[in-house]
């Protein structure tokens, strides 16, 4: 049997996904942003709401067939039939500001994710950006503009830039900001950085290696483990103190730092690739944290390069976002990091049910596509008693994990071309390799990690 809402609030659902945003949740934000309806419409402002979410679960389809998924389960519930333009009215009359306070009461690691995503006491997450592209209208233009200049003369769309701190291992969003593509990285990450909580270990790209940002993290009692330039473009890092492990101390931005300098090089059947890495750390302490154990953690960074993945591949599909209106983009956005998070809660929630279990075996598609069906059949609403945690989607996570990631390396290039022409010539090897990983440093130790037999 269907559980759902009375009346007109019984589209209001996201099938199993409901109990991470329950009823009440939502109607606590709508209340606390004062977007609640004054009277009750064929469109409650509660359903407009899932109605935003479900439509980043079915992001190939407009709202009106959105609409259709939610109702679809709904056999013998008498609901409305909203036409295209009122669906788009009843968003515009909803605005932004609910869909932000409900990410910002969703956003975070979580209690059921913390164990998995430390390292040593510390949350180990990632910083960095990525661009997503918005509706090529009028009003978008007006604050998100389109990116000039490169091989096939810029975007075809609005850009706008999201910059996240993303929980290693779990992927959870942790906080994001977002805006146009004018301003870079590192302007969003100030704000980000102001709000970073306490106890982090941030892994960030050598984008992010600047004294400024290094003092905020500092500031908010957290650390900083960051890949700076080697060249003469890099910064200055005086020699204060050569430490037993290889590593040194040494001064950035005005912070005392720890400095490590490692050569590593990837072994594969089409050949050996060596690279000097340098990392800039606050972790100074290096007995509680030996050098090579930093360097293997650093490669944790890659974790918020595979959620971007999923949030623009996975869900999105490489699809332009919906929303013709700056606030509709702000809506939209926020809509989108909310269903990102409380997908990744629904998996985590899983993993962690079965001690052991990394939440990296936990497959994104599996856990959407399960979302999509449990919405289009209306089922999970309403938590049965005693409350099922693991729920459907759960239990289809846990019977399709994915084997034990192995150590590989892929060319990080266009693997299949947008146009029939060649991508950046024809020669480009795109097949992946196990690898074997050789560790070297300065006065300390050499290690080996071999591929699995």
């Amino acid at each position: 049997m269907v559980r759902v809402a009375a009346g007109p609030f019984a589209p209001g659902h996201l099938g199993e996904l409901t109990q991470q945003v329950p009823f009440e949740m939502i109607d606590a934000v709508l209340a606390e942003t004062r977007c609640g309806q004054r009277r009750v419409r064929d469109l409650p402002s509660r359903v407009v709401v899932y109605l935003l979410l479900a439509g980043c679960l079915f992001a190939e389809l407009g709202y009106r067939q959105v609409w259709q998924r939610l109702v679809a389960g709904l056999e013998g519930v008498p609901v409305a039939e909203p036409s295209a333009a009122a669906l788009t009215k009843a968003r515009r009359r909803l605005g932004p500001q609910p869909l932000r306070a409900l990410f910002d009461l969703l956003r975070g690691p979580g209690s059921s994710m913390a164990g998995p995503v430390r390292w040593r006491g510390l949350l180990v997450c990632a910083i960095d950006g990525t661009t997503l592209f918005a509706a090529d209208s009028a009003a978008n233009l007006a604050r998100y503009s389109k990116q000039r200049g490169g091989r096939t003369g810029g975007s075809g769309y609005p850009m706008l830039r999201l910059v996240t701190i993303m929980a290693c291992g779990a992927r959870s969003v942790i906080d994001a900001v977002f805006g146009p593509i004018t301003c870079g990285e590192t302007t969003y990450a100030k704000d980000l950085l102001a709000r970073l909580p306490t106890g982090v270990l941030l892994l960030a790209d050598r984008n992010f290696a600047a004294g400024h940002l290094l003092t905020i993290v500092t500031g908010r009692q957290a650390h900083l483990l960051v890949r700076a330039k080697t060249g003469s473009g890099g910064p200055k890092l005086p020699v204060l103190h050569r430490l037993a492990d290889g590593s040194h101390r040494s001064v950035f931005g005005g912070q005392p730092v720890r400095v490590i300098d490692a050569e590593i090089s990837i072994k594969t059947k089409a050949g050996t690739v060596t690279g000097i890495y340098r990392l800039i750390t606050t972790l100074l302490d290096a007995d509680a944290y030996p050098a090579t154990a930093i360097v293997r953690l650093y490669h944790e960074r890659w974790e918020i390069e595979t959620a971007y993945l999923e949030i623009k591949s996975s869900i999105l599909g490489g699809r332009v976002l919906r929303a013709r209106t700056p606030a509709g983009v702000d809506q939209e956005v926020h809509a989108l990091l909310i269903t990102y998070q409380i997908l990744r809660t629904a998996m985590t929630d899983a993993t962690t049910s079965q001690p052991g279990t990394d939440p990296d075996r936990a497959s994104f598609t599996i856990a959407l596509h399960a979302a999509r069906d449990q919405v289009i059949h209306a089922a999970g609403v309403i938590a049965d008693t005693p409350i099922d945690l693991i729920g459907k989607i759960g239990r289809l996570v846990l019977d399709n994990l994915l084997p034990e990631r192995r150590l590989r390396v892929n060319a990080r290039t266009v693997k299949r071309a947008i146009s029939k022409y060649n991508a950046r010539g024809p020669n480009i090897d795109r097949r992946t390799y196990q690898a074997t990983l050789s560790l070297n440093m300065p006065a300390g130790p050499v290690l080996t990690t071999s591929p699995e037999p």
